[in-house]
This record gives C-alpha cells, sequence and structure tokens, in this order.
C-alpha cells in the first residue's frame, strides 16, 4: 500500500468511525425513550383561574397561508378576555395588506388581536418576537409559525403545566397537513417524526435539554426575559433561547400526544434551505454556548447528551467526507482482503443503515397506527439524508469559520391535497448552483458502483446505492423544480435565496 493509499484510508476510517458515534447516539435516543415510556409529564395542578395569553404569530411574505393562520388563532378555545393575539409581520408583499384586512375584521368582532407591522427586519424572527414581547400582556407567550393550524385546545391543554413555577416552556408535537403529497413530503415527514418522537421523547423523559422548535411552544414570559430575550446572533434563535434558558434552571415540557399540524416543504431547494440554515443554526449556536454547557455543574450525563445534540450536525460534514473519498478508499482496501468488511463495509452498513433504520421506524410505531406502511420509505430516507449532506455540511462548514448568512425563510404555499400545486405561485427561489455537484456526486456514485461490481467488491454496493439516489434526486430535481416546472413565475415575484 503506497503512502496516498494510507493517508485516504486513514482519514476515511477516522471519519466513518466519528459518523458511527452519532449513528449510535440514535441508538441510545431509542433505549432512553422507551426507558422513560412511564414518565409521560402531567401538570401538577389545573389553574383555578386561567392565565392571560399572548399568541405571537411572525409573519413575513407569507401571502398563501397568512390568512389561515390568523383564523386559526382567532379560533382557540380560550377565553376572549384572557387571550391576545399579535401579527408581527415584516412582510413586504400582499402579505401585508391580507393579514391587516383579517385582522380589521376579527378586531370588530371583539377580538384582541393586534397588528404590529416593521418597515426593517432587524433581527429577522427573533427581532420580530422581541419587538412583539415589549408590548405583550400575555404572562404566556406562544409562538406559531405561518404554516401552521393551531388546534383549538392548545392552550387548554398546554397552559396547565405552568402551575409548577420550575417549567418555563412547553413544547407540542408537529403534525403533517401534507404528509402524503409526494415522495419528499414523506420523507420529511418520517425525519421530523424521528425527531420529535424519539429525541424530544427521549431527551424530555430522562431530564435532559431539549429545544423550542421555533413554533408549536408555549413559554412563560418571565422566562424569556429573565435570560436576555431573543437574540439574532444564531439562525437558530430558538435552540439559543432553549439552551440559555436551561442553562439558568428552567425546565421544558414536551407533550407528544398534543400535535398542531404544518405544512412541509414542497420543493427540494426550499427544503434544502430550510436544512441548511438549521444545519448552520445549530452549529452557531454550539460555538456560543457549547462551552458553557460543558463548564455548567450539570451532571456529565446531561452534559455529554448536549455536546453531542449541539454538535449533531456535524454528521453532515463527516458524511461529505465519506461520501468524497469513498472510492479512493475502495481502490485503497483491495489488499486487505476480507479483513476490509469487517474494518470498513461492516461497520458502514450497520452504522449508517440498520440503526438508523431502526429510529425511524420506532418513531413510526409510536404515533400512527399504520405505521408498517410506512416502513417502505425508510429506504429513500436514508438516501435523500446522504443526498443533502454536502448542502448540510456548507452551512457547517460556514458556522465554524463565522460566515454570515441573513435568515432565509422557507416559502410556502398552502399546498395540502395531491391536486394541490405550487408550480404557478410566487416566492421563487434562486437557482442553488450546488445541485450540479450534488449529480457530479451522484454520478461518481455511478461510476464507483460499477468499478465494485467489476472488481466483485459486492458487500458496499447497496449502500452507494442510497448514496447515488439520494445525491441525484436531490441535485436533479433542484434543477428540475427550478428550471421546468415554474414556467410562468412572475419576474417581480419576491425571489428567496436558496443556500
Amino acid at each position: 500500500m503506497i503512502w496516498w493509499q494510507t493517508i485516504v484510508l486513514a482519514v476515511y476510517t477516522i471519519a466513518l468511525a466519528l459518523l458511527m458515534i452519532f449513528s449510535l447516539h440514535r441508538h441510545l435516543m431509542v433505549y432512553l425513550y422507551y426507558k422513560g415510556e412511564n414518565r409521560r409529564p402531567r401538570p401538577i395542578r389545573r389553574f383555578d383561574r386561567l392565565p392571560q395569553v399572548t399568541v405571537q404569530l411572525p409573519v413575513y411574505n407569507e401571502m398563501y397561508v397568512v390568512e389561515r393562520l390568523i383564523r386559526s388563532v382567532a379560533a382557540l378555545d380560550y377565553p376572549r378576555d384572557l387571550l391576545e393575539i399579535q401579527v408581527l409581520d415584516d412582510s413586504t408583499d400582499e402579505t401585508t395588506a391580507i393579514a391587516r384586512a383579517c385582522v380589521s375584521e376579527l378586531q370588530a368582532q371583539g377580538l384582541d388581536i393586534q397588528f404590529l407591522h416593521r418597515e426593517d427586519r432587524n433581527g429577522y424572527k427573533a427581532g420580530a418576537l422581541e419587538e412583539g414581547l415589549k408590548v405583550a400582556k400575555g404572562e404566556f407567550v406562544a409562538v406559531f409559525d405561518a404554516d401552521f393550524v393551531i388546534p383549538p385546545d392548545f392552550l387548554k391543554q398546554t397552559v396547565h403545566h405552568f402551575t409548577d413555577q420550575g417549567v418555563g416552556m412547553v413544547q407540542v408535537r408537529w403534525g403533517h397537513l401534507n404528509r402524503d403529497y409526494s415522495l419528499l413530503t414523506r420523507v420529511q415527514a418520517i425525519y421530523l417524526d424521528g425527531h420529535f418522537v424519539m429525541e424530544h421523547g427521549a431527551r424530555s423523559r430522562n431530564g435532559m435539554f431539549f429545544n423550542f422548535n421555533g413554533t408549536a411552544g408555549l413559554w412563560r414570559k418571565s422566562c424569556i426575559e429573565a435570560v436576555g430575550g431573543w437574540e439574532h446572533d444564531t439562525l437558530t434563535e430558538d435552540l439559543d433561547l432553549s439552551y440559555r434558558a436551561q442553562l439558568a434552571g428552567w425546565r421544558f415540557v414536551y407533550l407528544q400526544d398534543v400535535v398542531a399540524p404544518a405544512e412541509v416543504p414542497v420543493e427540494v431547494n426550499a427544503w434544502k434551505a430550510q436544512q441548511f440554515r438549521w444545519a448552520k443554526g445549530s452549529v452557531e449556536t454550539a460555538r456560543k454556548l457549547l462551552l458553557r454547557v460543558l463548564k455548567s455543574p450539570l451532571p456529565w450525563r446531561i452534559k455529554g447528551e448536549a455536546a453531542l445534540h449541539l454538535t449533531t450536525n456535524f454528521a453532515y460534514l463527516l458524511m461529505a467526507v465519506v461520501s468524497i473519498l469513498i472510492f479512493p478508499a475502495i481502490l485503497s482496501r483491495q489488499n486487505l482482503g476480507w479483513y476490509r468488511i469487517f474494518l470498513i463495509d461492516l461497520p458502514l452498513f450497520l452504522g449508517a443503515t440498520g440503526v438508523v433504520s431502526r429510529y425511524y421506524i420506532c418513531a413510526q410505531k409510536e404515533i400512527y397506527p399504520d405505521w408498517k406502511t410506512q416502513i417502505k420509505y425508510i429506504p429513500f430516507v436514508l438516501a435523500l439524508g446522504m443526498g443533502i449532506s454536502l448542502n448540510n455540511a456548507s452551512g457547517v462548514l460556514q458556522a465554524l469559520v463565522g460566515y454570515q448568512t441573513p435568515f432565509n425563510r422557507t416559502p410556502k404555499y398552502q399546498v395540502v391535497k395531491s391536486a394541490d400545486s405550487w408550480k404557478e405561485k410566487r416566492y421563487k427561489l434562486k437557482k442553488n448552483m450546488g445541485a450540479l455537484f450534488e449529480i457530479s456526486v451522484g454520478i461518481y456514485f455511478l461510476v464507483t458502483i460499477v468499478f465494485s461490481m467489476n472488481y466483485g467488491i459486492w458487500f458496499p454496493i447497496p449502500f452507494m446505492i442510497l448514496f447515488c439516489f439520494g445525491f441525484l434526486y436531490v441535485g436533479v430535481m433542484s434543477l428540475l423544480q427550478e428550471w421546468f416546472e415554474r414556467p410562468s413565475a412572475t419576474p417581480e415575484a419576491e425571489t428567496v435565496a436558496a443556500d
């Protein structure tokens, strides 16, 4: 084995070993979830008199969904004299007129609803929430993004948990209005179910840190104020505030059985932009708070899990390294003979497919009676997770070097039923030239598969097929949806960056 082969194989093996740590962390989440199965949260008592609540609705150019959002909040089953609604509008298009008209109508019906419009987007969503908080009347503050439909009993299901004075936030599970719309929406729904069921469930049941997800949660106003309020020096202001609050001693409650449905992105580029923001923001938060977590007097089991939580998106960077080096690694390891299966191929296959598959399957089993029908989508979940790795790795690298980017929101189109279409609607995404690189990597994997077949290297081929499909799907669909499926997008339509 010549020197370059030794270096390639060493880097590949180290990246794979580190990737295995994140894969086994998923296994730990499943274990902790079932370990705490009997620790479901219940209020210590109920309020004798319900407290006043403010519902904040931060919106920015959401003309297709803003009225649905506002009317769903207006239908909340809560005393009208104890409910305040704030529409926090930063929009620059027709959304402002639509929202203002809806607010005026509801005000005429006696609802305490305020329309607060900002001319600038200072601080983006975090800035809007902070401005609204300054004038909020409620002792508790709920936050909902524009793509959500609020269940009428949301407040009555959550507010009584605050009879415990140590509780700072209550988060509910996201549902999916358009889960069955396409392969992409099905895959995203399974991703989110894994996070909300296995991760939130495991962490909340075992006294570990978990995060507010930016929407579908209820906060104690004094908790937000006590830890410094909303800050906008990261792209994940929700994760940042969550960790600052829990480091200060506040406890969070997660209600798995209370569901707030929302739309998931129907465009690959919109999904990529969302995932980029989440990946980059989590690493920015890790840079900001990880040292504070490790220096805190918390038990090491909590600090260790929190460290993995904050750095979990490094897995995408490792996956990108594995993707690029897999072909030279195959060339380098031929001299290892059958040892390569036990040293490299078997850990790769089990870590990247077996453990992760169990994580998602268990999540489906916990919340859907028809969970068995979802298993057939697990290979696509694995493949698209690999296919988006370069996109998310870019976010991780940008966060590591401190490169600043704006908060690019994910456009929503009120696409719920299979007959609905987003193709003629506004909020056009910029062309994502990374798609060409993703297609190139997909072709690279196709060549690697052919080479492996020719030389009888059979074991890694199923895994490489997942990589190949994932990169080609993400790359090709990015180009097709932007270049061919939206021919009539108006020139004056707002263009949203797709990172």
